[in-house]
């Protein structure tokens, strides 16, 4: 049987694997679980554990895209396929900016200030709103391969919105991306692209920080178990996803939204 710090932290992994690609928000779930049932984040390390777990589920997924991609920058595809090959790895860093700007000039402010359940109420169903609309205004007629400069720059900004718990980075990515006439596989897996790099520097970003508090050593096998956990979980959603968007509407998301936002507001007027 396992010890419970490490159920602990393969829960903690599932929850941020499932969540994290899924269009219902992994920072407003976690900041409702903190308000709610007092569950806090396990220290800054296991945090970068989880994040480098569901990049790992984002490069084993999509590791021929990311190949190619990377081929074609470096001049070794020779294919007709590599001039949109760049352009696709052109659009993902351009698309990448608005977010990371975000970050730092209001990132803090949105930990701090933006995490209270009736904020995340608010934005998970104001979110949930615009999915449904997107669903039912977009054309759904342009596929992955027809994406643009514009539209990559405007997804961009869309995933800058996500620095809000309970907007959703992989929501306002594919309901920008429904927006302008993409259809659902489209727009997921340019989502899930575009994550790459977002989930990545996450991570990165923080390591100076556990250099200077330094490794526990004692905690190896909470953070690997995490980490397992994020990428497996994060790799079946991914997968499941996929093949979800293929025939299935993404306005049942909108949906579990408007729900989990209902049952928030009650708690709140309850006095929980």
């Amino acid at each position: 049987m396992l010890p419970m710090n490490l159920l602990y932290a393969a829960f903690l992994g599932v929850l941020q694997g499932a969540t994290e690609f899924l269009p219902v928000s992994s920072s407003g779930h976690l900041a409702l679980a903190e308000a709610f049932f007092h569950i806090e984040e396990a220290g800054l390390t296991f945090d970068i554990a989880l994040h480098l777990g569901t990049l790992a589920a984002i490069l084993a997924y999509f590791r021929s895209d990311f190949c190619w991609m990377a081929l074609a920058v470096a001049g070794r595809d020779t294919s007709g396929e590599a001039r949109q090959r760049r352009l696709m790895a052109l659009y993902i860093a351009l698309a990448t900016i608005p977010a990371v700007v975000a970050a730092l000039l209001w990132g803090e402010l949105a930990e701090t200030r933006l995490r209270g359940p009736a904020t995340v109420a608010v934005s998970l169903s104001a979110a949930g709103f615009f999915l449904w609309l997107a669903e039912k205004r977009g054309t759904h007629q342009r596929g992955y391969g027809a994406i643009t400069v514009k539209d990559a720059l405007i997804i961009g900004l869309a995933q800058a919105l996500a620095l809000i718990p309970g907007v959703s980075r992989s929501g306002s990515t594919m309901t920008a991306g429904l927006f302008l006439g993409l259809n659902r596989s489209g727009s997921a897996r340019f989502s899930f692209l575009l994550s790459a790099p977002i989930v990545f520097g996450a991570g990165i970003y923080k390591i100076p920080e556990i250099v200077r508090q330094g490794l526990d050593q004692n905690e190896i096998f909470f953070y690997l178990t995490g980490f397992l956990s994020a990428a497996v979980s994060g790799y079946l959603v991914i997968a499941l996803l996929m093949k979800f968007v293929r025939t299935k509407s993404l306005a049942v998301f909108a949906y579990y939204r408007f729900f989990l936002s209902a049952v928030v507001v009650a708690a709140l007027l309850l006095g929980y």
